[in-house]
């Protein structure tokens, strides 16, 4: 049985301003984000839900969200006859919610109304700023088997990492009998839980909050009746604890969380491993995206070394290596790219507008000649000169301009940014 029949519905939290994601989110909302050089963030979890049967999808957002609402648009669009969709809810001001989400419970609990449109048994509650490749018609099997009343994805993770998460305890059949935020190190021997003898092996002692969920549908809305909880996290799962049989599910597999800068760049740049983590090439895991109908990618003379190339792309450069280059990306003759992700281009110019710029002293759309660009993520749409040196790393110091910003040593080039030639950043 699978899981559109055993009447689920998906709600993908978009996030708050995304401020950790800055300045990728200056002018998106964090699902609208490019990844993997042609996908957006909120296709993830999408995918993952198309790949389970789930095909009644919510995303809620409330910032920046018109890039978001153009791509869904694009993207989902599903036969008339059926019942399946991917809505868009924004932020509203009601009589009844004259405030923006306050948490992602608060968010959930304003667009209720709109989830009870539909007939539905369980919700499974998603983030919309994770990686990772997940069959959740497991998940919710296991919930319905156990007649739990929430079930929460648990992730096994080592003594260093534990502290950066909601640690959940887990008595022998599974079901969660505590809960602790951020630990401080000192606390963790006494929050282990059983875990597979492989996450044993690694190290991997502490069961880790996923911030996926799966929410019986009377309890959800029981829950939603209390107006004071905002956040589900931090105060209905601990509250919750002790007296609701909440399951845990153990997942093994790859998954982060794109919650800055730093994990964002890794998460991109890992894709291009031999044997990536992230496997873009597994064809029961389809990542489904907007499709754009891009001539192939035109190479000349480049040498091109273990990197990711999107469609469209119009390449002369000198080398790239190990990077990811994103959809009608244009680079110049003899640049040099390295450990970097260039998101590309919306738009391609024309022969016209190319000679117009170049008669009035504009750069083109793309990346010049002679270029030097390392450890760096280029946003969408840049103008970058010739004999642009830009070197990232740990020597350099967070910092932002209006052009730039770095953070964590990753020299961010902002989103429709002009770089003149001869540009440095050292």
């Amino acid at each position: 049985m699978n899981a559109k029949k055993k009447n689920v519905i998906a709600i993908i939290l978009g996030g708050g301003q995304g401020s950790r994601l800055y300045p990728l989110t200056e002018s998106r909302s964090k699902p609208a984000v490019p990844i993997g050089g042609k996908y957006r963030l909120v296709d993830i979890p999408i995918s993952n839900c198309m790949n389970s049967d789930i095909y009644r999808i919510f995303v809620l957002t409330q910032f920046n969200s018109a890039s978001l609402n153009a791509h869904i648009k694009n993207t989902y669009n599903f036969s008339i006859f059926s019942h399946s969709f991917v809505d868009i809810l924004a932020a509203e001001q009601t009589p009844d919610n004259p405030t923006w989400f306050q948490g992602t419970a608060d968010a959930v609990r304003q667009c209720m109304p709109h989830f009870l449109n539909h007939e539905f048994d369980y919700a499974l509650i998603l983030s919309g700023d994770q990686l990772y490749q997940m069959d959740f018609n497991e998940m919710v099997e296991e919930h319905i088997k156990r007649q739990a009343d929430i079930t929460i994805a648990t992730l096994p993770v080592n003594a260093k990492d534990a502290p950066e998460f909601g640690i959940l305890k887990t008595n022998a059949e599974s079901c969660i009998e505590s809960f602790i935020e951020k630990p401080a190190k000192e606390l963790l021997p006494d929050w282990e839980s059983d875990v597979s003898d492989q996450m044993k092996e690694e190290g991997k002692h502490y069961l880790a909050s996923m911030g996926i969920y799966i929410f019986n549908k009377d309890l959800l809305v029981d829950i939603m009746s209390n107006k004071e909880t905002k956040d589900f996290g931090k105060e209905i799962i601990p509250q919750a604890v002790g007296h609701k049989k909440i399951l845990s599910y153990q997942y093994e597999g790859y998954w982060t969380d794109i919650g800055n800068i730093d994990s964002f760049f890794k998460a991109n740049i890992g894709l291009t491993e031999d044997l990536p983590k992230f496997n873009l090439f597994d064809d029961t895991n389809k990542i489904y995206t907007r499709p754009r109908l891009l001539p192939p990618s035109k190479f000349q003379k480049t040498m091109v070394e273990r990197s990711l190339i999107s469609e469209g792309c119009i390449l002369n450069a000198k080398e790239i290596n190990n990077s990811v280059i994103g959809i009608r990306s244009r680079l110049g003759t003899g640049t040099v790219i390295q450990n970097c992700y260039i998101m590309g281009n919306d738009f391609y110019q024309n022969i016209d507008e190319m000679d117009a710029d170049v008669t009035n002293g504009k750069l083109l759309v793309g990346i010049g000649e002679r270029c030097y660009i390392n450890n760096a993520l280029v946003d969408k749409n840049c103008r970058i000169g010739n004999d642009v040196h830009i070197n990232g790393g740990n020597h350099l110091s967070d910092f932002s301009t209006d052009l730039y910003a770095i953070k964590d040593g990753i020299v961010v080039i902002k989103k429709g940014a002009v770089i003149p030639d001869n540009f440095s950043i050292k």
